[in-house]
């Protein structure tokens, strides 16, 4: 039996950020399969701008801080 520390493979979900296409720099975190092909897109509210806008999802930065 092989006794070493194994490569662990990718997750089957991966984080992305959504972020707002008004332009407020206002963003959601979320967690999506990462079979899913296409990138993700949402209407959800927007705080700043106070109205439900698009939200277009962008890959998380490894390393940056949250709010």
């Amino acid at each position: 039996m092989y006794k070493g520390k194994m490569a662990k493979g990718k997750g089957k979900s991966m984080l992305v950020r959504l972020v707002s296409a008004a332009g407020t720099g206002y963003f959601y975190t979320m967690r999506r399969n990462r079979a899913r092909p296409d990138k993700l897109v949402l209407m959800k509210h927007d705080p700043i701008v106070n109205k439900h806008v698009l939200f277009v999802e962008t890959k998380v930065k490894k390393g940056a801080s949250s709010r």
